[in-house]
């Protein structure tokens, strides 16, 4: 199953990536119906698409910002960005995109485009077997839950750990569930509440990928648990 992404070959063998993600109605202006900082918009935006980018095997060289909240948004929203690359330890990517200011928008949007180079493809999904494991790292989170829970947030640094990880496969959760990405997953499994075991609600919105689920071998557990620490929840699937 594919990722939400696209990857375009190169002639020197290695992939261009590309991921995106939007925000709507979140910001300061008065209609928005969850009221942060611009700051925290871009960061959140910027996770959800880096997230699907490194999933797929890419490391980030540019980000493209898309910004309909007006031109006095964009120092913030770019601090957003920056501060989400250096979670990651990206130095060099490069930031640029535009904004709409011929016409002002009742409630704010934004879009972020993050381009990766692929250097390796991540391990593939393939079948569902109960020859590897499964876990939830984070916790689904939505709305004004991100930021009173943002302890309970899975860290941009933890998943780029985690997913560098051989024969790991990680996948970002966003706003239809675990549940729904666990069948994206694998679409041969025969998945529900009933045979999912979790301590999490699998249908809740994971809002700007709160969580991601993490696919893995048996000899990778300690090294996985290592670095989720508290954010790991183990997913076991019943017959």
């Amino acid at each position: 199953m594919m990722r939400n992404v696209i990857t375009i070959p190169s002639e020197n063998g290695n992939p261009l990536i590309i991921a995106s993600d939007n925000s709507g109605a979140i910001g300061l202006k008065k209609h928005d119906h969850v009221q942060v900082s611009y700051e925290m918009v871009a960061y959140y935006s910027f996770r959800v698409a880096a997230m699907e980018c490194m999933a797929a095997g890419g490391n980030i060289k540019a980000v493209v910002l898309n910004n309909f909240c007006g031109d006095d948004s964009w120092e913030a929203l770019v601090r957003g960005i920056r501060k989400g690359l250096s979670e990651l330890g990206v130095k060099d990517a490069e930031i640029t995109g535009s904004t709409e200011s011929n016409f002002s928008l009742l409630q704010s949007a934004i879009g972020v485009i993050v381009m990766g180079e692929g250097t390796k493809s991540n391990a593939s999904v393939g079948e569902f077997t109960n020859e590897k494991k499964l876990a939830v790292i984070g916790q689904p989170l939505v709305g004004d839950e991100v930021i009173a829970l943002e302890n309970q947030v899975a860290p941009l640094h933890m998943f780029k750990e985690i997913s560098r990880l051989q024969d790991v496969v990680t996948w970002p959760v966003g706003s239809k569930g675990i549940l729904h990405e666990l069948k994206r997953m694998y679409p041969n499994g025969d998945f529900n509440k009933e045979t999912a075991v979790i301590d999490l609600d699998m249908e809740k919105s994971s809002g700007p990928a709160t969580c991601f689920i993490v696919r893995y071998p048996a000899d990778q557990e300690s090294a996985v648990t290592q670095f989720a620490g508290g954010h790991f929840h183990s997913l076991k699937i019943q017959k």
